[in-house]
């Protein structure tokens, strides 16, 4: 009886901490797995989703691939494992040894000790095929299936890489990450190409606006900036605006990323020059560093030739042309271009992409802001941008950068949908 007893107590111990001799094997990313230097016998888990599937006589291979990385982990299993529902698409769970891999391909392999399938997929309906490149045009049929492939699976990797490396820079040079809000009562670019924000028709409001006034999806940080930038004299902000340009261009979204800054005491157009050209260089580099296959793929397979143009651009000076010039180029090019308060201003052009940076020094003259407003009939709305100008009022300038645009000048990517999750615009909004 006494036995019994104690053999319950150690049952129940066990049930609620792993005993000794039965750990838990350790749960590894396939980026982690491969990267591993050595192997202590160890068990390990890994989960993902089958990339290939190889069956021999007496041996089963498969790649598991979990969106860590480029590359897939081979898993080497009895071919006792092997069953229908072990196929391309399928998600699973992996337990066993990560040994070296006699192979010259990779490091490391998973030895199996035990495979479960989580979720099955029909790779007959699956509408990407093992070992088919489909075009990106293709993809873009399937925006909740997409992320799967090699190709999305890079540029998005690539794209959260991307966005460290700007958060970086600009912590690392000072400024101060300011979170701009997303509904606003202004119309930052003056272009009237606005969604505008509404209460559902549900939702009963009386008859006046939700907001009293009326109230815009933003199409620019840059007057919360210039708010910031008389307490900070170094600001940014990275998010979310909103254009609705009827376009379908390749070039242009309704939803897109824009990275923006704002610098206090600043007098020349070189200063912010020097920004604009270290954040591209400095965040392009980290980029390169943190993911050269993702990068590798895109070049190779996607923009030929896009390795050299962007080693050009790294190793020069951009070719930087007044605003003047850049508004009749743009002209040409038939984009809309619209007009902010500056005093002067640089665009910085990409072939193939378009304008990739705008800065301008902002204007700073009280009396020929207020003779602007007034002959417009907006004093009353922007006296607060007047304010700015009379309680200690410094130079100051800034720049915006659309990060589609940065992604698809570093990949060589054409059409701007290809380097966006979830691309919105005229006549398209899926998911």
């Amino acid at each position: 009886m006494f036995g019994a007893r104690l053999l319950a107590r150690a049952l129940r111990s066990c049930s609620s901490a792993p005993c000794p001799g039965h750990r838990p094997p350790a749960r590894l990313s396939v980026r982690d797995a491969l990267g591993a230097q050595s192997t202590s016998g160890e068990r390990v888990k890994v989960q993902g989703w089958i990339r290939s599937v190889r069956s021999q006589k007496e041996v089963l291979f498969l790649h598991i691939n979990d969106g860590s990385s480029l590359e897939s982990l081979q898993v080497v299993a009895d071919s006792s494992f092997d069953n229908r529902e072990l196929a391309f698409g399928s998600s699973v769970e992996v337990q066993g040894q990560l040994v070296k891999s006699p192979s010259k391909k990779q490091n490391m392999e998973l030895k199996a000790e035990k495979i479960e399938v989580v979720g099955n997929c029909d790779a007959t309906a699956f509408p990407f095929k093992y070992k088919e490149r489909h075009p990106l045009e293709y993809l873009r049929q399937y925006p909740h299936l997409r992320c799967r492939t090699n190709a999305l699976g890079s540029i998005l990797r690539v794209r959260s890489e991307a966005t460290a490396a700007i958060h970086s820079f600009f912590k690392d040079n000072g400024f101060v990450h300011i979170h701009t809000p997303i509904i606003t009562s202004n119309d930052c670019e003056g272009a009237g190409q606005l969604f505008q924000v509404e209460p559902s028709s549900k939702i009963k409001m009386p008859e006046e606006n939700f907001f009293n006034v009326p109230a815009f999806l933003t199409v620019s940080g840059q007057l919360h900036l210039e708010v910031m930038s008389g307490a900070f004299t170094q600001v940014f902000t990275f998010g979310p605006t909103f254009r609705a340009e009827n376009s379908q261009s390749r070039r242009h979204l309704a939803e897109f990323y824009m990275v923006e800054a704002e610098i206090s005491f600043v007098e020349s157009l070189q200063d912010l020059m020097q920004v604009m050209e270290g954040l591209f260089k400095t965040a392009t580099m980290m980029v390169l560093s943190n993911c050269p296959e993702d990068v590798e793929l895109c070049h190779k397979f996607i923009a030929p030739g896009q390795k050299e143009r962007l080693e050009h651009m790294l190793k020069n000076n951009f070719l930087i042309i007044s605003y003047t010039e850049a508004v009749e180029i743009l002209k040409q090019s038939s984009q809309n271009f619209t007009f902010t308060p500056e005093v002067a201003a640089v665009d910085l052009l990409v072939p193939g992409v378009g304008e990739l940076f705008g800065g301008s020094l902002r204007e700073e003259r009280y009396h020929f802001l207020e003779q602007q407003l007034a002959r417009s009939g907006l004093t009353e709305t922007y006296q607060w941008y007047l304010d700015l100008r009379r309680f200690g009022s410094v130079p100051h300038g800034g720049f915006g950068m659309g990060f589609e645009r940065y992604l698809q000048c570093i990949l060589g990517i054409d059409n701007i949908k290809d380097v966006i999750p979830f691309p919105r615009f005229t006549h398209s909004c899926i998911l």
